[in-house]
């Protein structure tokens, strides 16, 4: 039987770039895996079918045969087989990885074994609303893990070192046969390190690292918010066998305030006062987060009343902005219990003043007649 195009094998046309030809491949490769298609032997069928219509046609050079020669092009040196693909060319398990590394989690590993990085730690602080809005300094004891001082993070015994994984040969990985096709994986021997320690560290049991303490400053910026994560590199636990350390993230909590909120850069501020104080006016002390300052509250103001005064807010926490403001916002309060001379005080007023006790409501009342009517 005829073997079937290269081309309709992908399902592209025959213009289709080397860019075009990879995505295709992959999408159809990812369907008809045999990982993912277990005991289908049509869709390993369709797999081996897929890989070798891509070695083909991924190659320049094969590609120009095929398109001049056909099938007969690319088969002089023995077709697809699982060792290269057509005249000594790049082994499946390479082209595999390339297409696929991110996919599953591999591709081939070249090289000795690589020192692997820290983790990344997590430390969460509480701060006051004062420390948010100005800035601090905190000293942080963190327990973490250190590379171990007597085996410099070697892992081994002072005097000896890691031996090559004879199994993998120091690569930390090791092939093995999946139906048609070669695979890798990490060496069960030496756990993908590519090295053994046979007398590991009396102190560190072969790890590289302790456990330790260490006291980590920070500076926390003005302005930060409350859930705000700061970084701070090279932080976190070492690294194994010479890689990196991890990086530290503390999480910013920032304590409710007793008298003031944050809206953004502003300050929020509510303050009591007395109706009398609202109706005659007043000059009135003003708490901010730098001190007090005096307020002038004008005759009649209403409940609700904000008044701003400018830059007594927090800065921006990059700094690129003006200050914000703090907001006063007045709550006018009404007396809940009152003896008899004041009530009467109350009623004579009430009586003086006739509509005009309440301008506002006269108004709303107004709209109200006017909506029925």
């Amino acid at each position: 039987m005829a073997k079937q195009d290269y081309y309709d094998i992908l399902d592209v046309n025959r213009n289709a770039s080397a860019t075009e030809i990879k995505k295709a491949y992959r999408r159809l490769a990812i369907q008809f895996h045999p990982d993912k298609n277990p005991g289908d032997k049509q869709a390993e069928s369709k797999f081996k079918e897929l890989s070798e219509a891509y070695a083909v046609l991924s190659d320049a050079q094969k590609r120009a045969n095929y398109d001049q020669f056909g099938h007969a092009g690319v088969n002089g040196a023995g077709g697809f087989s699982s060792g290269g693909f057509g005249g000594g060319g790049a082994p499946f398990e390479d082209i595999f990885g390339d297409i696929f590394g991110d996919i599953f989690g591999g591709g081939s590993r070249r090289g000795g074994s690589r020192g692997q990085r820290g983790d990344d730690l997590r430390y969460n602080l509480t701060i006051t609303f004062e420390e948010a809005a100005f800035g601090t300094e905190k000293n942080l004891q963190l327990p973490r893990k250190q590379a171990c001082e007597t085996c410099s993070g070697s892992g081994a015994r002072p005097g000896t070192e890691a031996q090559t994984c004879s199994t993998c040969g120091g690569v930390g990985q090791v092939r093995y046969q999946q139906g048609f096709f070669t695979m890798t994986r990490p060496c069960p021997d030496c756990r993908g390190k590519g090295s053994i320690i046979a007398d590991p560290c009396p102190d560190c049991h072969g790890s590289g690292q302790v456990k330790s303490k260490r006291t980590v400053a920070l500076k926390v910026p003005a302005g930060v918010e409350d859930g705000i994560r700061l970084k701070l590199s090279n932080e976190g636990d070492a690294g194994s066998q010479g890689g990196s350390p991890g990086d530290l993230y503390v999480v910013i909590s920032v304590e409710e305030h007793s008298i003031f909120s944050r809206e953004g850069q502003d300050v929020i501020c509510e303050i009591p006062i007395s109706f009398v104080q609202a109706a005659l006016g007043c000059d009135l002390e003003v708490p901010t987060l730098e001190g007090r300052l005096n307020l002038k509250v004008p005759a009649g103001t209403q409940t609700g009343k904000v008044f701003k005064l400018s830059g007594k807010g927090i800065v921006a926490l990059q700094g690129h902005h003006r200050r914000g403001d703090q907001l006063v916002v007045l709550k006018v309060e009404v007396p809940t219990k009152m003896n008899t001379r004041q009530r009467e005080l109350l009623e004579e007023f009430a009586k003086e003043s006739g509509e005009d006790i309440h301008p506002q409501g006269k108004g709303f009342f107004d709209k109200v007649k006017e909506l029925f009517d």
